[in-house]
């Protein structure tokens, strides 16, 4: 079995039916197998995310704004936005294993199981888009985690602390605030499905953000950071992208404890108490 080459193969898919059989073939061959990595083996630098063949890419000024979740479209460009990060998110933990051959087989095998756990929350809240009349690519899309992976492709420290740490973690944040949102609709039935999957992928994003900071503090000793330091070596590589200035109205205080920061770590992230 050619590991990386099915990796590749589904990196580069437009299709989630490919990504989902051959991210299960990859996820099944290395929870029973070493990965050997082929002689001469250098990863691709991908120019373009995979959904590229079908979302229109604009910058995230230019979205439009989500306000309206009474109609169907009005729901459905709030499922598209999540859905859209879903994706984006599959896309990532692939990479995350091509990209860094060198690293353990339990780093390969815990993020194909993040691979996993976002084709399964892709497809169900794709499920529910088709439900409201729209598929995937009906509307305008930013491709923001796209460029973190770009801009990281060459270091894996700074993927570890920009992809899962950084903006997975903002995921913590923002889910449970959407929930509310939604809360007083809740009697219609799409929202009420909606709510239940924001549920169950808030719960899963603890565990993708817990295992990203795992392999940040692996990684950070590897790479003989002075031990006691990984915040300090944070907030440096969160300084060189420009993400210590960006606007949090809402740190979800418990979920990032659990996921593994430090309650320095999120008081400097702006949460005013921490315990």
């Amino acid at each position: 079995m050619n590991f990386y080459a099915l990796l590749e193969q589904s990196i580069l898919s437009d299709d989630i039916r490919v990504k989902a059989k051959l991210t299960a073939q990859c996820l099944a061959y290395c929870s029973q197998n070493e990965v050997r990595v082929e002689e001469g083996f250098i990863p691709l630098v991908f120019h373009r995310p995979s959904y590229a063949s079908y979302c229109t890419i604009v910058k995230p000024k230019d979205l439009r704004m989500r306000k309206d979740f009474d109609s169907d479209e009005g729901l459905a460009t709030l499922v598209h936005s999540i859905a859209h990060i879903e994706y984006s998110a599959i896309d990532l933990a692939l990479d995350a294993v091509y990209r860094y051959p060198h690293m353990p087989l339990a780093y390969k095998v815990d993020w194909l199981e993040v691979a996993s756990d976002e084709i399964r929350h892709f497809q169900m809240l794709h499920t529910l888009l088709v439900e409201l009349g729209f598929e995937h690519g009906d509307f305008p899309v930013h491709c923001g985690l796209f460029d973190a992976s770009y801009n990281t492709a060459c270091n894996i420290l700074d993927r570890m602390a920009i992809v899962p740490r950084y903006f997975e973690a903002s995921g913590l944040d923002v889910g449970p605030q959407i929930i509310k949102k939604l809360a007083n609709k809740h009697k219609i039935p799409a929202v009420s499905k909606l709510i239940a999957m924001l549920h169950t992928i808030h719960d899963e994003e603890i565990v993708h953000v817990l295992k990203g900071d795992k392999w940040f503090k692996y990684l950070c000793k590897q790479e003989g950071k002075e031990e006691g330091t990984e915040e300090e070596v944070y907030f440096e590589i969160l300084g060189r992208y420009d993400l210590l200035d960006k606007h949090r109205p809402h740190v979800n205080v418990d979920a990032r404890k659990e996921a593994g920061f430090s309650c320095s770590e999120i008081k400097k992230l702006g949460a005013k108490e921490c315990t």
